[in-house]
Formats: C-alpha cells, sequence, structure tokens
C-alpha cells in the first residue's frame, strides 16, 4: 500500500555553485560516507549530483518529514551501473519511516539541464 509519494526539483547551476564553494562542507552535510566513498571512486556530474540531492529531498517528503526532523544524510542513496537507485535509511529518517509502518522505498531520478527531479514512493 501507498504510503507517501514525494518529488524534488532542484536547478543543477544552484547545486553546483554550492557544490564548489563550499565542496566538503556540502559532501558532509548531504551525502553518507559510503555514498562519499562512492561517488569519488569515478567522476560525477554536477548534474547527477543534483539529481542525489533532490532524491534525497524527494524521499525526505515521502517519508512524511521533509527536512528538519531528519537529514539529509540519513537518505543513502546508492546504485551499481546499470542498476535501479536504492534507499537505505538511518537515524531519524528510520525512525520516522518505520513509524508510519513505512518497509521501502522507489526512486526514480532524472536530469535535463537546467533542472535535475526525483521522485519517491514510499510503501
Amino acid at each position: 500500500m501507498l504510503k507517501g509519494v514525494g518529488v524534488d526539483l532542484v536547478s543543477i547551476e544552484r547545486i553546483g555553485r554550492i557544490y564548489e564553494r563550499y565542496p566538503e562542507k556540502f559532501m558532509r552535510r548531504v551525502f553518507a560516507a559510503a555514498e562519499i566513498r562512492e561517488m569519488t571512486q569515478a567522476p560525477l556530474s554536477t548534474a547527477s549530483l543534483a539529481a542525489r540531492f533532490a532524491a534525497k529531498e524527494a524521499v525526505l517528503k515521502a517519508i512524511g518529514c521533509g527536512i528538519g526532523p531528519a537529514g539529509l544524510s540519513e537518505v543513502e542513496i546508492t546504485r551499481s551501473t546499470g542498476q535501479k537507485p536504492f534507499v537505505e535509511l538511518h537515524g531519524e529518517a528510520y525512525r520516522l519511516a518505520a513509524e508510519r509502518g513505512i518497509r521501502d522505498i522507489e526512486l526514480s531520478l532524472t536530469h535535463e539541464p537546467p533542472f535535475a527531479c526525483a521522485v519517491a514512493a514510499a510503501f
């Protein structure tokens, strides 16, 4: 049963400017350690970075909290080449999802300059 839907649209250029100005701070605040390791193994485009950012916001909306009670780094987005993205929740995001009976999150990401977009469905 569908328990929540979240969508987010971001400007690729805006995310790129933030990353260029505060690369380490941005990465630590937004991404989990495993995501940072994954993203530093291969070149990452600004569009992909923006899509992952949008994905995190969409997931938080889908679990019904948005940014605030849970942080962006508590939503871990991983994927293998050619595979769909996988969502793993940590900390407060995990607790809130469990409290609401959410056991799975499906995610779709896309980017076409100047925007990146993500849609999350919580079940």
